[in-house]
């Protein structure tokens, strides 16, 4: 994946209506949640083959399991064919931010870094708030 030059906000302004709704939502939570942080766009074959569009938030250096670091988001955002994926980048006390706010957070699945939300009533979106606050303070500053 990488950076392109398309701004966020013309990309929310591309969904159809009920997908621009939950995106813009979780965009401003995420943005009021991480003050400050770099907010950009990516695309590109993501992690097992799917093409992807991503909102990042925050630049920061990520080591790979190969011992190469990669410059990706701390927290991402994209629009998948039946769900939202918010991907959580921070780590505290050896496990990704999700799995520790995971029994709080709703309905919602979980993977390494990725939690699913098919629909935002089925999440509690001050839990949300609170572990998109803590990953902003456990990342480092943006690198660029």
């Amino acid at each position: 994946m990488e950076r392109v030059d398309t701004a966020p906000d013309e990309y929310l302004a591309s969904l159809p209506d009920d997908d621009r709704s939950v995106m813009s939502t979780l965009d401003e939570l995420i943005v009021g949640a991480m003050p400050g942080r770099v907010r950009e766009l990516w695309e590109g074959v993501f992690w097992g083959g799917t093409e992807q569009t991503i909102i990042g938030y925050g630049s920061i250096v990520q080591p790979r399991s190969r011992g190469e670091e990669i410059e990706w988001f701390a927290v991402g955002l994209a629009l998948q064919s039946a769900h939202v994926s918010l991907y959580v980048n921070a780590v505290a006390d050896g496990d990704y931010l999700g799995k520790q706010y995971a029994d709080r957070l709703g309905k919602v699945k979980l993977g390494a870094a990725s939690i699913a939300i098919k629909r935002l009533d089925d999440v509690d979106l001050a839990v949300l708030t609170e572990l998109l606050e803590r990953a902003h303070e456990l990342t480092p500053p943006d690198v660029h």
